[in-house]
Protein backbone atom coordinates (compact mmCIF):
# COMPACT_ATOMS: atom_id res chain seq x y z
CA UNK A 1 0.00 0.00 0.00
CA UNK A 2 1.73 3.71 -0.79
CA UNK A 3 2.66 5.37 2.30
CA UNK A 4 3.95 8.60 0.51
CA UNK A 5 2.62 10.28 -2.78
CA UNK A 6 4.65 13.54 -3.97
CA UNK A 7 2.26 14.02 -7.13
CA UNK A 8 -1.23 14.47 -7.22
CA UNK A 9 -3.84 15.60 -9.88
CA UNK A 10 -6.40 17.58 -7.45
CA UNK A 11 -10.43 18.34 -8.71
CA UNK A 12 -11.58 21.27 -6.95
CA UNK A 13 -14.86 23.06 -7.12
CA UNK A 14 -15.31 25.93 -4.84
CA UNK A 15 -19.37 27.10 -3.90
CA UNK A 16 -22.08 28.42 -5.64
CA UNK A 17 -23.60 31.73 -4.49
CA UNK A 18 -26.72 31.96 -3.22
CA UNK A 19 -29.37 33.20 -5.03
CA UNK A 20 -31.29 36.62 -3.88
CA UNK A 21 -34.75 36.85 -3.05
CA UNK A 22 -37.83 38.67 -4.79
CA UNK A 23 -40.11 39.28 -1.99
CA UNK A 24 -42.38 42.44 -0.90
CA UNK A 25 -43.34 43.22 2.48
CA UNK A 26 -46.57 42.27 3.71
CA UNK A 27 -48.58 43.45 7.06
CA UNK A 28 -52.06 44.21 8.44
CA UNK A 29 -53.02 47.29 6.35
CA UNK A 30 -49.62 47.01 4.28
CA UNK A 31 -50.03 44.67 2.08
CA UNK A 32 -47.53 46.11 -0.27
CA UNK A 33 -44.66 47.58 2.47
CA UNK A 34 -42.12 47.69 -0.31
CA UNK A 35 -39.06 45.20 -1.28
CA UNK A 36 -37.46 43.35 1.79
CA UNK A 37 -35.62 40.42 -0.21
CA UNK A 38 -32.94 39.51 0.92
CA UNK A 39 -28.87 38.75 -0.85
CA UNK A 40 -27.81 35.28 -0.98
CA UNK A 41 -24.51 34.46 0.59
CA UNK A 42 -20.79 33.97 -0.67
CA UNK A 43 -19.59 30.73 -1.68
CA UNK A 44 -17.13 29.19 0.07
CA UNK A 45 -13.40 29.20 -1.60
CA UNK A 46 -11.23 26.45 -1.69
CA UNK A 47 -7.84 27.06 0.12
CA UNK A 48 -4.14 25.50 0.15
CA UNK A 49 -2.41 25.98 3.22
CA UNK A 50 0.84 24.96 4.39
CA UNK A 51 0.68 22.80 7.66
CA UNK A 52 3.85 21.44 8.86
CA UNK A 53 2.23 18.41 10.25
CA UNK A 54 1.13 17.31 6.84
CA UNK A 55 4.12 15.30 5.45
CA UNK A 56 2.55 13.51 1.82
CA UNK A 57 -0.12 13.70 -0.20
CA UNK A 58 -1.74 10.71 0.65
CA UNK A 59 -4.73 12.15 1.14
CA UNK A 60 -5.39 13.58 -1.88
CA UNK A 61 -4.66 10.42 -3.83
CA UNK A 62 -7.27 8.89 -2.37
CA UNK A 63 -10.06 11.48 -2.35
CA UNK A 64 -8.88 13.73 -5.41
CA UNK A 65 -12.76 15.66 -5.80
CA UNK A 66 -12.53 18.26 -3.31
CA UNK A 67 -15.50 21.09 -3.12
CA UNK A 68 -16.66 23.65 -0.97
CA UNK A 69 -20.00 24.41 0.27
CA UNK A 70 -22.72 26.65 -1.45
CA UNK A 71 -23.93 29.82 -0.12
CA UNK A 72 -27.51 30.16 1.18
CA UNK A 73 -30.34 31.89 -0.85
CA UNK A 74 -31.70 35.12 0.88
CA UNK A 75 -35.29 35.33 2.27
CA UNK A 76 -38.03 37.90 3.00
CA UNK A 77 -37.73 40.42 5.15
CA UNK A 78 -34.29 41.73 4.78
CA UNK A 79 -32.75 38.55 5.47
CA UNK A 80 -29.10 37.42 3.74
CA UNK A 81 -28.37 33.80 3.42
CA UNK A 82 -25.65 32.35 5.24
CA UNK A 83 -22.12 32.46 3.44
CA UNK A 84 -20.45 29.02 2.51
CA UNK A 85 -17.60 27.49 4.55
CA UNK A 86 -14.19 27.94 3.30
CA UNK A 87 -12.78 24.17 2.56
CA UNK A 88 -8.90 24.74 4.01
CA UNK A 89 -6.83 21.70 2.55
CA UNK A 90 -3.85 21.35 4.86
CA UNK A 91 -0.51 20.48 2.47
CA UNK A 92 2.85 19.94 3.37
CA UNK A 93 6.18 22.63 3.26
CA UNK A 94 7.38 22.65 -0.24
CA UNK A 95 3.89 21.95 -2.46
CA UNK A 96 4.26 23.48 -6.12
CA UNK A 97 0.90 24.16 -7.41
CA UNK A 98 0.55 23.82 -10.90
CA UNK A 99 -2.40 24.16 -13.83
CA UNK A 100 -2.89 20.96 -16.19
CA UNK A 101 -0.38 22.88 -18.40
CA UNK A 102 2.70 22.40 -16.08
CA UNK A 103 2.75 26.34 -15.15
CA UNK A 104 2.89 27.12 -11.70
CA UNK A 105 0.60 29.01 -9.91
CA UNK A 106 2.51 28.95 -6.90
CA UNK A 107 5.13 27.83 -4.45
CA UNK A 108 3.64 27.05 -0.95
CA UNK A 109 6.93 27.26 1.61
CA UNK A 110 7.02 27.87 5.08
CA UNK A 111 4.16 27.57 7.67
CA UNK A 112 0.75 28.61 7.43
CA UNK A 113 1.24 29.90 3.45
CA UNK A 114 -1.72 29.65 1.75
CA UNK A 115 -3.83 29.85 -2.12
CA UNK A 116 -6.71 30.29 -2.97
CA UNK A 117 -7.10 27.43 -5.58
CA UNK A 118 -11.08 27.91 -6.32
CA UNK A 119 -12.56 31.32 -5.77
CA UNK A 120 -16.13 30.91 -4.73
CA UNK A 121 -18.97 32.27 -5.95
CA UNK A 122 -20.70 36.07 -5.16
CA UNK A 123 -24.26 35.55 -4.02
CA UNK A 124 -27.05 37.26 -6.05
CA UNK A 125 -29.03 40.70 -4.97
CA UNK A 126 -32.31 40.28 -3.36
CA UNK A 127 -34.71 42.80 -4.86
CA UNK A 128 -34.50 45.46 -2.24
CA UNK A 129 -30.98 45.86 -2.75
CA UNK A 130 -31.59 46.87 -6.19
CA UNK A 131 -34.68 49.06 -5.49
CA UNK A 132 -34.25 52.38 -7.06
CA UNK A 133 -35.88 55.63 -7.32
CA UNK A 134 -37.17 54.47 -10.68
CA UNK A 135 -37.11 51.13 -10.38
CA UNK A 136 -38.72 51.05 -6.56
CA UNK A 137 -40.42 47.87 -6.63
CA UNK A 138 -37.86 45.56 -8.68
CA UNK A 139 -39.72 41.98 -9.54
CA UNK A 140 -36.88 40.21 -9.78
CA UNK A 141 -33.67 39.27 -7.92
CA UNK A 142 -29.95 38.24 -9.10
CA UNK A 143 -28.81 35.00 -9.48
CA UNK A 144 -25.84 33.76 -7.20
CA UNK A 145 -22.55 33.21 -9.46
CA UNK A 146 -21.34 29.55 -9.50
CA UNK A 147 -18.07 29.12 -8.00
CA UNK A 148 -14.79 28.32 -9.86
CA UNK A 149 -13.75 24.82 -11.20
CA UNK A 150 -10.34 23.62 -11.31
CA UNK A 151 -7.79 21.14 -11.86
CA UNK A 152 -4.74 21.32 -10.54
CA UNK A 153 -1.37 19.53 -9.85
CA UNK A 154 -0.08 19.07 -6.41
CA UNK A 155 3.78 18.36 -6.23
CA UNK A 156 5.99 17.82 -3.19
CA UNK A 157 9.43 19.39 -3.07
CA UNK A 158 11.10 18.39 -0.17
CA UNK A 159 12.14 21.18 2.14
CA UNK A 160 16.05 19.85 3.35
CA UNK A 161 19.32 21.42 4.16
CA UNK A 162 21.05 18.41 2.78
CA UNK A 163 20.49 16.10 0.09
CA UNK A 164 22.44 13.04 0.12
CA UNK A 165 22.36 11.16 -3.80
CA UNK A 166 23.78 8.11 -5.01
CA UNK A 167 23.36 4.26 -6.09
CA UNK A 168 20.97 2.23 -4.95
CA UNK A 169 22.20 0.12 -2.11
CA UNK A 170 24.94 3.07 -1.14
CA UNK A 171 24.91 3.20 2.20
CA UNK A 172 22.45 6.67 2.27
CA UNK A 173 19.44 4.98 4.33
CA UNK A 174 22.28 3.77 7.26
CA UNK A 175 24.00 7.06 6.60
CA UNK A 176 20.76 9.35 8.09
CA UNK A 177 19.87 6.81 10.33
CA UNK A 178 23.00 7.41 12.09
CA UNK A 179 23.27 11.10 11.71
CA UNK A 180 19.90 11.51 12.71
CA UNK A 181 16.68 10.09 14.82
CA UNK A 182 15.34 8.82 11.23
CA UNK A 183 14.52 4.96 10.78
CA UNK A 184 14.55 4.40 7.52
CA UNK A 185 13.97 0.84 5.62
CA UNK A 186 17.55 -0.53 5.32
CA UNK A 187 18.40 -3.82 3.72
CA UNK A 188 21.37 -5.16 0.92
CA UNK A 189 19.42 -4.87 -2.51
CA UNK A 190 18.51 -1.94 -4.74
CA UNK A 191 15.68 0.02 -4.72
CA UNK A 192 15.19 -0.79 -0.56
CA UNK A 193 14.36 3.36 -0.12
CA UNK A 194 10.83 3.66 -2.61
CA UNK A 195 10.24 7.37 -0.91
CA UNK A 196 12.62 9.86 0.50
CA UNK A 197 13.65 9.65 4.01
CA UNK A 198 13.89 12.85 6.25
CA UNK A 199 15.74 13.46 9.47
CA UNK A 200 17.44 16.27 11.82
CA UNK A 201 20.61 16.58 12.94
CA UNK A 202 22.03 18.65 15.18
CA UNK A 203 25.94 20.00 15.16
CA UNK A 204 26.85 22.22 17.77
CA UNK A 205 24.32 24.93 17.71
CA UNK A 206 23.24 24.57 14.26
CA UNK A 207 20.21 22.19 13.51
CA UNK A 208 19.66 20.97 9.72
CA UNK A 209 17.69 18.91 8.10
CA UNK A 210 19.19 16.06 5.80
CA UNK A 211 17.36 13.98 3.06
CA UNK A 212 18.20 10.66 1.16
CA UNK A 213 16.66 10.84 -2.41
CA UNK A 214 16.26 7.35 -3.80
CA UNK A 215 16.34 5.54 -7.13
CA UNK A 216 19.27 7.28 -8.96
CA UNK A 217 20.76 5.33 -11.49
CA UNK A 218 22.14 5.95 -15.24
CA UNK A 219 18.63 7.28 -16.93
CA UNK A 220 17.12 9.01 -14.03
CA UNK A 221 17.00 12.45 -15.89
CA UNK A 222 14.81 10.73 -18.48
CA UNK A 223 12.56 8.88 -16.09
CA UNK A 224 14.48 5.53 -15.88
CA UNK A 225 14.17 3.69 -12.17
CA UNK A 226 12.94 5.91 -9.70
CA UNK A 227 15.12 8.96 -10.48
CA UNK A 228 13.09 11.22 -11.92
CA UNK A 229 9.85 10.54 -9.64
CA UNK A 230 12.16 12.10 -6.87
CA UNK A 231 14.84 14.43 -8.36
CA UNK A 232 12.85 17.10 -7.84
CA UNK A 233 13.63 16.92 -3.78
CA UNK A 234 16.92 17.95 -4.19
CA UNK A 235 15.68 21.20 -5.94
CA UNK A 236 15.70 22.83 -2.34
CA UNK A 237 18.53 21.43 -0.88
CA UNK A 238 21.49 23.86 -0.09
CA UNK A 239 24.10 20.91 0.06
CA UNK A 240 24.61 17.81 -2.03
CA UNK A 241 26.34 14.50 -0.62
CA UNK A 242 27.64 12.18 -2.68
CA UNK A 243 27.00 9.37 -1.13
CA UNK A 244 30.06 6.12 -2.76
CA UNK A 245 30.04 2.94 -2.16
CA UNK A 246 33.78 1.76 -1.59
CA UNK A 247 33.03 -1.77 -0.90
CA UNK A 248 30.40 -2.43 -4.22
CA UNK A 249 30.51 -6.27 -5.13
CA UNK A 250 30.09 -4.93 -8.87
CA UNK A 251 32.80 -5.40 -11.26
CA UNK A 252 31.89 -2.45 -13.41
CA UNK A 253 31.31 -0.06 -10.73
CA UNK A 254 33.83 2.18 -8.79
CA UNK A 255 33.58 5.47 -6.89
CA UNK A 256 35.10 7.98 -9.38
CA UNK A 257 32.80 6.32 -11.96
CA UNK A 258 30.07 6.49 -9.39
CA UNK A 259 30.24 10.47 -9.34
CA UNK A 260 30.53 10.78 -13.07
CA UNK A 261 27.36 9.18 -13.56
CA UNK A 262 25.35 10.70 -11.27
CA UNK A 263 26.80 14.43 -11.86
CA UNK A 264 25.61 13.53 -15.11
CA UNK A 265 22.13 12.78 -14.43
CA UNK A 266 22.10 15.74 -12.37
CA UNK A 267 23.61 18.05 -15.05
CA UNK A 268 20.88 16.91 -17.43
CA UNK A 269 18.11 17.56 -14.46
CA UNK A 270 19.62 21.43 -14.56
CA UNK A 271 18.97 24.01 -11.44
CA UNK A 272 21.65 22.48 -9.90
CA UNK A 273 25.37 23.84 -10.70
CA UNK A 274 25.55 26.24 -7.89
CA UNK A 275 25.21 23.81 -5.00
CA UNK A 276 27.97 22.75 -2.69
CA UNK A 277 29.52 19.23 -3.25
CA UNK A 278 30.67 17.38 -0.68
CA UNK A 279 31.73 13.88 -1.21
CA UNK A 280 31.54 10.91 1.03
CA UNK A 281 33.28 7.18 0.80
CA UNK A 282 31.09 4.87 2.84
CA UNK A 283 32.06 1.37 4.35
CA UNK A 284 35.60 1.76 5.47
CA UNK A 285 34.67 -0.59 7.82
CA UNK A 286 35.15 -3.33 4.91
CA UNK A 287 39.13 -3.72 4.61
CA UNK A 288 38.75 -4.06 0.85
CA UNK A 289 36.67 -0.20 1.25
CA UNK A 290 39.01 1.16 3.21
CA UNK A 291 42.00 0.46 0.55
CA UNK A 292 39.75 1.82 -2.67
CA UNK A 293 39.28 5.08 -0.52
CA UNK A 294 42.33 5.69 -0.19
CA UNK A 295 43.06 5.19 -3.32
CA UNK A 296 40.60 7.46 -5.24
CA UNK A 297 40.49 10.05 -2.24
CA UNK A 298 43.78 12.18 -4.36
CA UNK A 299 41.61 11.97 -6.98
CA UNK A 300 38.36 13.60 -5.90
CA UNK A 301 40.62 16.19 -3.93
CA UNK A 302 42.55 17.24 -6.98
CA UNK A 303 39.17 17.77 -8.84
CA UNK A 304 38.13 20.39 -5.66
CA UNK A 305 35.36 17.80 -3.77
CA UNK A 306 36.16 17.93 0.16
CA UNK A 307 36.25 14.35 1.08
CA UNK A 308 35.08 12.43 4.09
CA UNK A 309 35.43 8.34 5.00
CA UNK A 310 33.33 7.08 6.82
CA UNK A 311 31.34 4.10 7.63
CA UNK A 312 28.01 3.86 8.76
CA UNK A 313 28.11 0.41 10.20
CA UNK A 314 31.12 1.14 12.93
CA UNK A 315 29.99 4.70 13.71
CA UNK A 316 33.62 6.44 12.15
CA UNK A 317 34.39 9.68 10.47
CA UNK A 318 30.52 10.63 11.87
CA UNK A 319 30.83 13.87 13.75
CA UNK A 320 33.34 15.88 11.17
CA UNK A 321 30.95 14.83 8.45
CA UNK A 322 28.42 16.23 10.77
CA UNK A 323 29.82 19.44 11.56
CA UNK A 324 31.37 20.30 8.31
CA UNK A 325 27.91 19.68 6.94
CA UNK A 326 26.41 21.99 9.97
CA UNK A 327 29.72 24.90 8.55
CA UNK A 328 28.04 24.54 5.02
CA UNK A 329 24.35 24.86 6.08
CA UNK A 330 25.35 27.82 8.09
CA UNK A 331 26.99 29.64 5.29
CA UNK A 332 24.12 29.14 3.00
CA UNK A 333 21.71 30.50 5.56
CA UNK A 334 24.19 33.45 5.98
CA UNK A 335 23.92 34.43 2.29
CA UNK A 336 20.14 34.02 1.70
CA UNK A 337 18.25 37.36 1.22
CA UNK A 338 16.57 38.56 4.43
CA UNK A 339 13.05 38.05 3.70
CA UNK A 340 11.36 41.06 3.49
CA UNK A 341 7.14 41.58 4.81
CA UNK A 342 4.92 41.07 1.77
CA UNK A 343 3.41 44.34 0.63
CA UNK A 344 0.10 45.02 -0.97
CA UNK A 345 0.57 45.60 -4.53
CA UNK A 346 -2.00 47.88 -6.02
CA UNK A 347 -2.68 47.75 -9.71
CA UNK A 348 -5.77 50.24 -10.74
CA UNK A 349 -7.23 49.83 -14.17
CA UNK A 350 -6.72 52.02 -16.75
CA UNK A 351 -9.13 54.84 -16.94
CA UNK A 352 -10.16 54.24 -20.59
CA UNK A 353 -10.44 50.63 -19.79
CA UNK A 354 -14.05 49.58 -19.84
CA UNK A 355 -13.26 45.81 -19.01
CA UNK A 356 -14.73 44.42 -22.01
CA UNK A 357 -14.09 43.51 -25.38
CA UNK A 358 -16.48 42.84 -28.31
CA UNK A 359 -14.49 40.96 -31.68
CA UNK A 360 -16.36 40.27 -34.91
CA UNK A 361 -17.15 36.87 -35.74
CA UNK A 362 -18.93 34.19 -38.69
CA UNK A 363 -21.44 32.15 -37.88
CA UNK A 364 -23.22 29.83 -40.45
CA UNK A 365 -22.45 33.23 -43.06
CA UNK A 366 -24.21 35.65 -41.12
CA UNK A 367 -21.87 38.28 -38.53
CA UNK A 368 -21.71 37.28 -35.01
CA UNK A 369 -20.60 39.96 -32.16
CA UNK A 370 -19.06 38.23 -29.28
CA UNK A 371 -18.45 40.02 -26.30
CA UNK A 372 -16.07 39.35 -23.62
CA UNK A 373 -15.16 40.50 -19.78
CA UNK A 374 -15.41 39.23 -16.30
CA UNK A 375 -18.64 41.97 -15.98
CA UNK A 376 -20.83 41.53 -18.65
CA UNK A 377 -19.84 37.85 -18.29
CA UNK A 378 -20.75 37.59 -14.36
CA UNK A 379 -24.18 39.74 -15.09
CA UNK A 380 -25.41 36.98 -17.80
CA UNK A 381 -25.02 34.28 -15.42
CA UNK A 382 -26.63 36.17 -12.61
CA UNK A 383 -30.16 37.26 -14.57
CA UNK A 384 -33.00 35.03 -14.43
CA UNK A 385 -33.98 34.59 -18.33
CA UNK A 386 -37.37 33.19 -17.57
CA UNK A 387 -38.08 37.07 -15.88
CA UNK A 388 -38.68 39.42 -18.36
CA UNK A 389 -37.82 42.73 -15.99
CA UNK A 390 -34.60 40.82 -14.99
CA UNK A 391 -33.65 40.72 -18.92
CA UNK A 392 -34.04 44.46 -18.83
CA UNK A 393 -31.96 45.53 -16.50
CA UNK A 394 -29.68 43.22 -18.15
CA UNK A 395 -30.22 45.39 -21.19
CA UNK A 396 -29.23 48.36 -18.81
CA UNK A 397 -26.24 47.05 -17.15
CA UNK A 398 -24.91 46.41 -20.43
CA UNK A 399 -26.03 49.58 -22.29
CA UNK A 400 -24.71 51.54 -18.97
CA UNK A 401 -20.74 49.75 -19.34
CA UNK A 402 -20.67 50.76 -22.98
CA UNK A 403 -21.56 47.68 -24.42
CA UNK A 404 -24.12 49.10 -26.89
CA UNK A 405 -21.80 52.15 -28.16
CA UNK A 406 -19.06 49.55 -28.71
CA UNK A 407 -21.29 46.96 -30.83
CA UNK A 408 -22.30 50.17 -32.88
CA UNK A 409 -18.71 50.98 -33.56
CA UNK A 410 -17.79 47.03 -34.30
CA UNK A 411 -20.17 47.69 -37.19
CA UNK A 412 -23.25 45.75 -35.74
CA UNK A 413 -26.72 46.05 -36.70
CA UNK A 414 -30.22 45.45 -35.80
CA UNK A 415 -31.00 41.87 -35.45
CA UNK A 416 -27.15 40.75 -35.85
CA UNK A 417 -26.07 37.78 -33.52
CA UNK A 418 -24.70 39.02 -30.17
CA UNK A 419 -22.72 36.45 -27.50
CA UNK A 420 -21.55 36.73 -24.65
CA UNK A 421 -19.52 34.39 -22.90
CA UNK A 422 -16.75 31.65 -24.13
CA UNK A 423 -17.71 29.68 -27.18
CA UNK A 424 -18.46 26.75 -25.65
CA UNK A 425 -20.80 28.66 -22.39
CA UNK A 426 -22.34 31.95 -24.62
CA UNK A 427 -26.12 33.55 -24.34
CA UNK A 428 -26.43 34.38 -27.60
CA UNK A 429 -29.49 36.98 -28.65
CA UNK A 430 -30.41 39.01 -31.63
CA UNK A 431 -29.39 42.85 -30.75
CA UNK A 432 -31.70 45.25 -30.56
CA UNK A 433 -30.23 48.87 -30.34
CA UNK A 434 -33.53 50.68 -29.36
CA UNK A 435 -33.81 48.71 -26.07
CA UNK A 436 -32.71 52.04 -23.87
CA UNK A 437 -32.46 52.33 -20.17
CA UNK A 438 -35.69 53.97 -18.67
CA UNK A 439 -37.79 53.19 -15.60
CA UNK A 440 -40.66 54.50 -17.07
CA UNK A 441 -41.32 51.92 -19.82
CA UNK A 442 -41.46 48.87 -17.08
CA UNK A 443 -44.74 47.63 -16.61
CA UNK A 444 -46.43 45.61 -13.77
CA UNK A 445 -43.79 43.79 -11.66
CA UNK A 446 -41.75 41.10 -13.12
CA UNK A 447 -42.82 42.37 -16.59
CA UNK A 448 -40.83 44.32 -19.76
CA UNK A 449 -42.75 46.03 -22.46
CA UNK A 450 -39.73 47.08 -24.86
CA UNK A 451 -39.27 42.88 -24.39
CA UNK A 452 -42.10 42.55 -26.09
CA UNK A 453 -41.60 43.94 -29.78
CA UNK A 454 -40.91 41.38 -32.06
CA UNK A 455 -36.88 41.21 -33.16
CA UNK A 456 -35.98 41.83 -36.80
CA UNK A 457 -33.49 38.53 -36.83
CA UNK A 458 -36.54 36.34 -35.40
CA UNK A 459 -38.93 38.30 -38.14
CA UNK A 460 -36.92 37.80 -41.16
CA UNK A 461 -36.07 33.92 -39.71
CA UNK A 462 -40.06 33.33 -39.77
CA UNK A 463 -40.21 35.31 -43.09
CA UNK A 464 -37.51 32.72 -44.61
CA UNK A 465 -39.42 29.62 -43.02
CA UNK A 466 -42.90 30.93 -44.88
CA UNK A 467 -40.68 31.06 -47.91
CA UNK A 468 -39.49 27.26 -47.39
CA UNK A 469 -42.69 26.06 -46.61
CA UNK A 470 -44.21 28.20 -49.48
CA UNK A 471 -41.90 26.50 -51.84
CA UNK A 472 -42.36 22.86 -50.34
CA UNK A 473 -45.79 23.13 -50.59
CA UNK A 474 -46.05 23.76 -54.22
CA UNK A 475 -43.52 21.00 -55.10
CA UNK A 476 -45.84 18.95 -53.77
CA UNK A 477 -48.76 20.10 -55.43
CA UNK A 478 -46.94 19.76 -58.51
CA UNK A 479 -47.70 17.26 -61.39
CA UNK A 480 -45.70 16.80 -64.42
CA UNK A 481 -48.95 15.19 -66.33
CA UNK A 482 -51.44 17.72 -66.13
Amino acid sequence: MTTFVDRVELHVAAGNGGHGCASVHREKFKPLGGPDGGNGGRGGDVILIVDQSVTTLLDYHHSPHRKATNGKPGEGGNRSGKDGEDLVLPVPDGTVVLDKAGNVLADLVGHGTSYIAAQGGRGGLGNAALASARRKAPGFALLGVPGDLQDIVLELKTVADVALVGYPSAGKSSLISVLSAAKPKIADYPFTTLVPNLGVVTAGSTVYTIADVPGLIPGASQGKGLGLEFLRHVERCSVLVHVLDTATLESDRDPVSDLDIIEEELRQYGGLDNRPRIVVLNKIDVPDGKDLAEMVRPDLEARGYRVFEVSAVAHMGLRELSFALGDLVGRARAAKPKEEATRIVIRPKAVDDAGFSVTREEAEGEPLFRVRGEKPERWVRQTDFNNDEAVGYLADRLNRLGVEERLMKAGARAGDGVAIGPEENAVVFDWEPTVMAGAEMLGRRGEDHRLEEPRPAAQRRRDKQAERDETQREYDEFDPFE
